[in-house]
C-alpha cells in the first residue's frame, strides 16, 4: 500500500536511526540551544506580568486613595498586559521542555517544571487578587467586578499554563524504544497537523484520509516537539505486530541454514 499524501520531512540534527536497547534519549545540541532561548523569553515575560501587576497595584490603590473607580482603563488594561505576558511565556516554557524535557528521577523538580506555567499564573495574578478583595474602601460590587476581572485572566494564564502531556527523557526513551522494536530497529514515525498519535506507516487509514493532504515524518521526539503528540496509533502497532509475527519464522530459518553452512564449512 501507498499513499498520494504530500509526506514533509522533518528538519533538524536529530535523524531518524536505529539505537539499541541500551538507547537513552539525549537531545541535540541545536534543540538544546532553542530550549534555552525560549526558557529565557518566558522568564523575561513572565518578570513584565509581574512588573505589569506591581502597575496594577499601584493604580489600584491611587484610584481607591483618590475617592474615585477602580474600575478604570488602566487597572483593566495592565490586567489584560500581566495576562498576555504570562500566556505567552507559558507557551513558550511548554515548547522548550518538549525541546528539552526533564527526568522524571525527581518527582518534585519533574512536575514544578513543567507546570511552572500554572504557579507563575498564581504569581502573577493572585497578590493583586487579594489587594482587590481585602482592601475596605472598595464598595463590594466594585470588588466584585474587578475581582471577577483578575479571576478570569488568572484561570485563563492557568490554563494556558497547564501541561497536560508532561514531557519526560524516560517517556521520549520507552516511547522511542517502542517504535524501535515495532519498526526494525528505526526510530521513524508520521503524523499530520490535525492528528493525535503517531503512526508507523504513511499509508495508515488514520491520516491517509481526505482530512489533510500532507504527512510529516521524522523521529518520536520531532513527532513531540511539533504537535505534543505522545501516543502510538493502535492500528499501526497491531499491524506491525502482525508483520513481525510472519517475519519472525523466516528469519529463524534464515539464521539456523546460515548456522548450518558455517559449521560445515
Amino acid at each position: 500500500m501507498s499513499t498520494n499524501k504530500k509526506i514533509t520531512s522533518v528538519g533538524g540534527s536529530d535523524k531518524p536511526s536505529n539505537t539499541n536497547s541500551n538507547y537513552t534519549f539525549v537531545p541535540t545540541e541545536e534543540n538544546k540551544g532553542k530550549a534555552t532561548q525560549f526558557r529565557m523569553f518566558a522568564v523575561l515575560l513572565w518578570l513584565g506580568a509581574i512588573v505589569a501587576q506591581v502597575f496594577a497595584i499601584r493604580m489600584f490603590l491611587s484610584a481607591v486613595n483618590s475617592e474615585e473607580s477602580p474600575i478604570n482603563a488602566w487597572v483593566i488594561g495592565l490586567i489584560v498586559l500581566d495576562l498576555i505576558l504570562v500566556f505567552v511565556g507559558s507557551l513558550l516554557w511548554k515548547k522548550s521542555n518538549r525541546l528539552d524535557p526533564p527526568s522524571e528521577k525527581n518527582q518534585f523538580l519533574f512536575y514544578v517544571q513543567n507546570q511552572l506555567g500554572v504557579i507563575m499564573a498564581f504569581v502573577a495574578f493572585l497578590p493583586l487578587i487579594i489587594f482587590i478583595l481585602t482592601n475596605k474602601k472598595v464598595d463590594g460590587k466594585s470588588k466584585a467586578i474587578l475581582g471577577s476581572i483578575a479571576g478570569i485572566a488568572l484561570l485563563i494564564a492557568g490554563i494556558g499554563g497547564f501541561e497536560s502531556n508532561m514531557a519526560s527523557v524516560e517517556q521520549y526513551t520507552e516511547q522511542t524504544r517502542q517504535v524501535e522494536d515495532l519498526n526494525g530497529g528505526n526510530n521513524f514515525v508520521y503524523w499530520t497537523k490535525s492528528g493525535k498519535s503517531y503512526h508507523l506507516y504513511s499509508d495508515c487509514g488514520y491520516i491517509n484520509s481526505n482530512r489533510t493532504n500532507e504527512i510529516f515524518e521524522g523521529t518520536v521526539a520531532q513527532a513531540h516537539e511539533m504537535k505534543n503528540i505522545t501516543d502510538l496509533c493502535d492500528r499501526c502497532e497491531n499491524r506491525a505486530k502482525k508483520a513481525n509475527e510472519v517475519a519472525a519464522p523466516i528469519l529463524s530459518e534464515e539464521n539456523t541454514e546460515t548456522t548450518q553452512k558455517d559449521t560445515l564449512k
